[in-house]
This record gives C-alpha cells, structure tokens and sequence, in this order.
C-alpha cells in the first residue's frame, strides 16, 4: 500500500501533464492551421477541426447539464448572470450546469481515492459541495469584470457619440459607428452597442432595444444612461446636449468613486498592519529581550 501511493500520484500527474500538453499543442496546432488558412483564403477549412471539437465538449457537457434539477428563479438569476458574463447562446445554461456536475464529481473523485490525502467519505462530500458551488463564483467573478470593462469604456463611448450626433448622424447610426471605433480599445462594449444595431435591423423599437442593453449589461451607468436616451427620444429634446451633459455627468460621478476608493485604503490597510506587518515588527523589536530575559530568568527560577 505504501508502493501505491507514490505510482498512482505519478500516474496522476503524468495524466495531467500529457493531457495539457495535448491541449496546448491542439491549441497551437489550430492557430498555425488558421493563419495557414487565412493567408490561403480558406479560413473555414482551417477552423474547423478546432470548432468541431469544442461543440464537442460543449454538447457533451449541455447532455449532462439537461439532467439536473432545476429551479424557474434559479433559471432565471443564472441566465442572467451568463448574459451579464457575454455568454449569450441558448445552451450556455445547459453547459454550465454540466460544468458544475463535472467539477464537483471530479473534486469528489480526487479527494476520495488515495492521490493526494488519505481517502475520507466526509471530505470527499465536503469536496463535492465546494467543487458545486465554486463555477457561480467563477461566473459571478466574470460577470463583474465584464461590468467593470463596460463602465470603464462608457466615458469613452459618450465622447465619441456627443462628436458622432454633433457632425450630423441619427442616434442609431451613432451607435453603429461607435460600436466599430469601440472595437480595439473596448471589445465588450463595443458587441453590446453592435448588438443594439442587430436588434434595430430586426424591426424592435429604439427604446425596447436600449433597455436590453441595460438588462444584459447590470451596470448602472449603462442603466442611467439609456434612461436618459429614451426620455429625449420621447420628449424630443437635443440627443448632443443630453449626451453631452450625461458625459458630464458621468465623469463626476468616476472622480467620486476614485475618491471613495482612496478614502475607503486607509481602512483597508489595517487587516495586513494588524495581521501582517505588526506581529513581525513586535517579533524583531521585542524578541531579543525577551530571550534573553528568559535566559536570566529561568535560572534563577530554578535555583
């Protein structure tokens, strides 16, 4: 039993080394294949194999992911949740679901045959449930990175839509041309102004397409932001003037919340003083006296 241990934890890692470098070289071999394709006109040829193994993956993880339980509201948080991620197709709920009973059955497998501790039905389980529970945390993560990306390309996005409606386009026009300038600096914004246009061109209403925006998005500048846009689009007022004062607006609003971070550092420092830096000042500046008070006293103690 004590031969076993160190052969199955080889085995293990050379598993997982073969199959990453499997991975990377397929990855590596796919790009090459691609540019190869491109440079000779035939792109679709070359993506391909690369395409057709990751449906693969992801109907082999959409099967299992039809087969657990599920809730309407939960359905519905988590939906929203992957659109507010950028994954917007029809299976990214069914994948997801398959990639949190594929994780937690693997976290409950490692943990419970003898490769890295010793085999425990108690943690195994406690393994599985975090295995479960740690994908929401992952999507939640990148949800909240999307939303920062977005809030961070929107002053930008106000800029050049005030000069884009200013040098005579229609709103909807300003948006398209926005959303291709937008493409380099600020990719996610940019497919979410490029899908207003999609939306456009399938014949819904300006305003129904502006609240999508601010329902797939989450942010709540982009929230504001259409609000304004569908109450001058009502109204009949100025779109540059609003837009421009809105961008005003915006910016006090991103010099406050810089402010509210610098303020909120102090505070914040004081878990690694206290925790980090304090105990080891306190260890070199009060350790040789107390040895050597230990090494005065002890003696005499003991006589």
């Amino acid at each position: 039993m004590t031969m076993l241990i160190p052969l199955l934890a080889f085995a293990f890692a050379s598993l997982l080394v073969g199959g990453a470098a499997m991975m990377f070289s397929s990855t590596a071999t796919a790009t090459i294949e691609q540019r190869l394709g491109e440079v000779a006109g035939d792109r679709v040829t070359a993506i391909a194999p690369a395409a057709e193994q990751s449906h693969t993956i992801a109907d082999a993880l959409s099967k299992i992911g039809k087969l657990v339980p599920r809730s309407p509201s939960e359905m519905g948080k988590l939906q929203q949740r992957l659109v507010s991620a950028g994954y917007r197709r029809n299976e990214a709920v069914g994948i997801f679901f398959g990639i949190r009973v594929a994780f937690a059955l693997t976290c409950f497998a490692v943990l419970s045959l003898p490769i890295i501790v010793r085999p425990n039905l108690l943690v195994a389980m406690g393994g599985c449930g975090v295995g479960y529970v740690l994908p929401g945390m992952v999507l939640a993560r990148l949800a909240k990175k999307r939303q920062h990306k977005i809030r961070l390309g929107l002053a930008d996005a106000l800029d050049l839509l005030v000069v884009s409606v200013e040098a005579g386009l229609g709103l909807d026009q300003a948006i398209q041309r926005v959303g291709e300038e937008l493409a380099f600096a600020h990719r996610d914004l940019s497919d979410e102004l490029r899908l207003i246009n999609l939306e456009l061109r399938a014949g819904k209403a300006r305003a129904e397409a502006l609240r999508n925006l601010a329902e797939r998005t989450g942010v709540d500048d982009v929230a504001s932001l259409v609000a304004m846009l569908v109450q001058t689009d009502k109204f009949g007022t100025s779109v540059a003037q609003s837009l421009r004062v809105h961008s005003e607006t915006l910016r006090t609003k991103r010099r406050q919340r810089a402010e509210e971070a610098a303020a909120k550092t102090g505070v914040k420092m004081v878990f690694p003083l206290v925790f980090c830096i304090f105990p080891a000042v306190w260890v070199v500046t009060i350790g040789p006296a107390a040895i050597k008070f230990i090494q005065v006293i002890v003696p005499m103690a003991q006589k």
